[in-house]
């Protein structure tokens, strides 16, 4: 008698037919994992269920499933400090520099201690941990340098192989696979250290709301999605952008109009030039764009935390950051 795999399940009920075919619930979702993570399910099988997921779009409540399991996995350190902001990297830039980069490490600076997660690929993309080594900030190695970088700067990075190895095989399933996996929406929704405000960019519109509720789901403070330029968390100010987001238990979205007329469009870089990103930190050289993609980004983060309640002074607040900025912070 041939017993069916345990995971067959999970698979059946995603790709049974156009009419079969459902979402996990978020209680499915979490078991699927946990059987991932124990190392019961086979490469064809975890093929499989990513595809299948991808191809109707995964839903808040898997996402939901999936990140609890892979957080309730992870040996977080019983020291970690306590962490506001969780930043994700996932998307890599190529229009222009990851100026994002310069909001978080605002943040910091300012009493307010940001993770950031990521990856990176030797693509065409500049991706965070090159520009972080460029102003003189290394990647950490594993969280135990987490809680001692928070601990000094109130900034750290670690990479996604370094916090989830599940994670990281799951986007770079990617160059085998042909398709994006739901590795990317996941790792965005992780906050593997519990921060207050999880920041979230996104590429595709109709991902804003499933990462919106999927944070609602699993009871995240206060949560601030846009589509940010690349797919990174990074406001284009030459457009008009939605913020999807989650303050204590309450849905909503607000409107941030754009911070240049329509008259002044950003056209795309003709290269990406690490060197100008370090000047343009150091203030020995001015960048339009990229002053008013770090401030107007670091606006979001400051109004959504409460520091204020008032879109044009948590501008006026991150100008005044930017201008005082302590440009000599490594870890």
């Amino acid at each position: 008698m041939i017993i069916e795999h345990e995971f067959a399940q999970y698979i059946r009920t995603l790709g049974k037919g156009k009419r079969g075919q459902r979402s996990l619930s978020q209680q499915d979702a979490y078991n699927a994992c946990q059987l991932i993570l124990n190392g019961e399910v086979e490469d064809i099988q975890l093929g499989a269920f990513l595809m299948l997921m991808r191809m109707k779009e995964e839903t808040a409540e898997e996402i939901a499933g999936i990140v609890q399991a892979i957080r309730d996995s992870l040996p977080i350190p019983e020291n970690m400090p306590p962490i506001t902001v969780d930043w994700s990297s996932y998307a890599g830039k190529r229009r222009h520099l990851p100026w994002f980069i310069l909001s978080a490490i605002l943040l910091s600076q300012n009493g307010y201690p940001v993770f950031m997660h990521g990856i990176a690929r030797d693509d065409d993309r500049v991706y965070a941990e090159q520009a972080l080594q460029s102003i003189g900030i290394a990647a950490c190695e594993s969280f135990t340098e987490v809680a001692s970088a928070i601990t000094i700067t109130g900034f750290a990075y670690l990479a996604i192989e370094n916090i989830s190895p599940l994670l990281s095989r799951m986007i770079e399933l990617r160059q085998m696979l042909g398709l994006r996996t739901p590795g990317h929406t996941i790792s965005r929704s992780l906050n593997p250290l519990s921060a207050k405000l999880l920041m979230q960019g996104i590429f595709h519109p109709g991902y804003a709301e499933i990462h919106q509720h999927a944070a609602h789901l699993l009871d995240q403070e206060v949560v601030a999605v846009f589509k940010g330029e690349g797919g990174e968390i990074e406001r284009d100010p030459d457009k008009f952008s939605i913020v999807y987001g989650v303050d204590k238990g309450k849905l909503f979205t607000e409107e941030w109009p754009p911070v240049f007329d329509n008259a002044t469009r950003h056209i795309k870089e003709d290269s990406l030039d690490l060197k100008q990103f370090q000047r343009v930190w150091s203030g020995a050289e001015s960048h339009e764009y990229g002053e008013a993609a770090v401030i107007s980004t670091t606006a979001i983060a400051i109004k959504a935390l409460g520091i204020t309640d008032k879109q044009v002074k948590a501008i006026l607040l991150a100008t005044n950051w930017w201008q005082k900025r302590n440009t000599q912070q490594a870890a």
